[in-house]
């Protein structure tokens, strides 16, 4: 068996190959920047870069949207089915459209998290077909 293709980003092992595991793993990867993070001292709440650059009013929000287009993108390697790559779209867009309102869009970083939404749709869809991938606890 070979060895898995890896590259270095950011001081992190990415997954660099279109199996599967290594699509799930830096879908994985990503959704953990976006939304986990950090935590918010003494109330331990989890965050990440989309709650936190989504600060910045318009540049924040264009980053978070791309943030979770890239997820997206990565999910069409797995080839879902259209209905799923279609909710992953709506949760992006139902991100970056609420994002653009004034601090309504800054409440909605913390509780909406598309990209933990998303990657719940490609775990279930993991789970069921493709289910001898390792990384995966279904």
């Amino acid at each position: 068996m070979g060895e898995a293709r890896t590259m270095r980003l950011m001081g992190m092992e990415v997954p660099a190959g279109n199996d599967p595991a290594s699509v799930y793993r830096r879908i994985q990867m990503m959704e953990q920047l976006t939304e986990r993070s950090m935590t918010i001292p003494g109330i331990g709440y989890p965050i990440g870069m989309d709650a936190v650059i989504g600060l910045i009013p318009v540049l924040g929000d264009i980053f978070g949207v791309a943030m979770g287009t890239y997820i997206v993108w990565e999910a069409r390697n797995l080839n879902m089915p259209t209905w799923h790559m279609a909710r992953m779209v709506g949760n992006v867009a139902i991100d970056g459209v609420i994002g653009f309102v004034p601090f309504v869009g800054d409440v909605a970083d913390f509780a909406f998290r598309s990209n933990s939404r998303n990657l719940k749709i490609v775990k279930k869809y993991m789970c069921k077909h493709h289910p001898d991938v390792a990384t995966i606890d279904c």
